[in-house]
């Protein structure tokens, strides 16, 4: 009796202990469990779909479909890109194409000419923003996607296309036969606002953006016949693009004499997948006065260019709150030519801050004052935080970084487009763009800048007492 009982205590005993050690033993073995059922549910779903939708279903608008729907479960800004889109998304990244050089737009389905590139085959045939494109090459463009006149007018450089076009005041249409060529569009545009005063706007970072900056400024202190006096980096409606030339910008500026040259560090799921980005040694910008302008369209590269500058004090952040998009996307091609664009970590301003769902906060906040007739169409800005299926902000502590001189080849997304029009002149088009004294009249923050700037250095100079 003893024996038994003995015999059922123990049995008892072991039965504990499995069913206490069950969720430390079999977690990975549960964890399969629980992913091979959700496979094996799906397949359910699919083949119930495809047995008894009330439609016949197309295999690759279901499949994708799919795709599409388990990347936006993730985040918004991770997506799954077919072939065409993909293509486009590394044309326009690259900023050069083979084409004709037009702006476009469509208008109540009509394709219509936002503006000619200077110096390129259209620019130099004469067709002009306004113009109505009727027709490619004899082929209606009436309610056509955008995507598709466009990929009609773009080819291999040496090869022609034929434009008809209906311009406002000409009694019959216009047909323009252009030789594509290779366009190269700008992601930047400078200026000097007055002597000795720079205005440089970045539209957006693509390839040969820290190229054509390192350029751009060159050229206005020649222009200016001797270095400059101040600076206006302006990164509103800066949507975000290439870190790696994010970085370039923001070198430019950064390193020189400092203890800690750091300009964003990247975080990814664990330790390894942590990059520091440093300034490196060599020629830097004079130190003169700086002012980086941005707003709620500003997003992603934009804010490491901003959140580096200002935390090394190197530049004055004037504006008003930026997006907050605080993570970077890696793009990857699949086996059949897509694209895939994930979120793979997050990114830290040199003080270890994460902007994710947050922004960078000016140190100086101006609104924009907006024309009294846009006030009535104006919408609430929308920001990172106000996407659904944001990501959460990391703890602001910085990781402990690995140093790695390479640069990830990380493209961010963008964020939605500014809800009204902005003032700014177009960094492409042949338009006549305002005068300096005209720009700073329309942009209250442009002219607060350029105060600010030039108030800075009357003080240097020691001509206050």
């Amino acid at each position: 009796m003893l024996k038994k009982a003995f015999a059922i205590t123990a049995v008892a005993a072991l039965l504990s202990a499995v069913f206490f050690l069950a969720p430390l033993l079999d977690k990975d073995e549960r964890a399969r469990r629980s992913e091979a059922e959700y496979v094996s549910m799906f397949k359910e779903v699919v083949d119930i779909v495809k047995e008894s939708y009330v439609d016949k279903v197309d295999d690759k608008k279901l499949m994708t479909g799919a795709i599409n729907g388990m990347l936006a479960a993730l985040d918004p800004h991770s997506t799954y890109m077919p072939v065409t889109e993909y293509s486009e998304m590394k044309v326009h990244m690259a900023g050069a194409f083979g084409g004709v050089g037009i702006e476009l737009d469509m208008r109540n389905g009509k394709l219509m000419v936002n503006a000619p590139i200077e110096d390129t085959p259209a620019f130099r045939a004469g067709i002009l923003a306004g113009d109505h494109i009727f027709q490619i090459d004899g082929k209606p463009t009436k309610d056509l996607p955008i995507n598709e006149c466009v990929s009609r007018m773009r080819g291999t450089p040496g090869t022609q296309v034929t434009l008809t076009i209906v311009r406002e005041g000409t009694a019959k249409p216009l047909t323009f036969r252009l030789t594509r060529a290779i366009i190269k569009t700008k992601s930047l545009k400078a200026r000097l606002l007055e002597p000795g005063y720079g205005y440089v706007r970045i539209a957006e970072f693509q390839e040969r953006t820290g190229e054509d900056f390192d350029k751009a400024l060159k050229t206005l202190a020649a222009d200016n016949g001797a270095p400059l006096s101040g600076l206006i980096l302006d990164l509103r409606y800066n949507p975000g693009g290439l870190v790696d030339q994010a970085y370039r910008v923001a070198d430019r500026f950064i390193g020189e004499g400092l203890t800690n040259g750091d300009i964003v560090t990247t975080k990814g799921r664990d330790a390894k997948s942590v990059q520091t980005l440093t300034a490196t040694i060599g020629e830097k910008e004079p130190k003169y006065p700086m002012v980086v302008l941005i707003n709620g369209g500003s997003a992603s590269a934009s804010e490491i260019v901003a959140g580096a500058l200002q935390d090394h004090k190197r530049a004055v952040v004037m504006g008003t709150q930026s997006f907050g998009k605080g993570s970077v996307q890696s793009v990857m091609t699949l086996n059949n030519g897509d694209g895939l664009k994930l979120t793979t970590a997050r990114y830290y301003t040199p003080s270890g801050r994460s902007i994710q769902a947050k922004g960078i906060t000016p140190d100086i906040v101006v609104e924009f004052a907006k024309p009294a007739a846009a006030k009535k169409e104006t919408e609430p800005e929308i920001r990172e935080q106000d996407l659904d299926g944001h990501m959460q902000g990391a703890q602001e502590s910085k990781p402990a970084p690995e140093t790695k001189p390479a640069v990830p080849e990380t493209k961010p997304a963008a964020p939605p487009k500014p809800a009204h029009p902005t003032l700014l002149p177009k960094v492409n088009g042949a338009g006549k763009e305002p005068s300096e004294q005209e720009l700073l009249q329309k942009d209250n923050q442009l002219a607060r800048a350029l105060e600010l700037i030039k108030g800075v250095n009357v003080l240097k100079k020691g001509l206050l007492r």
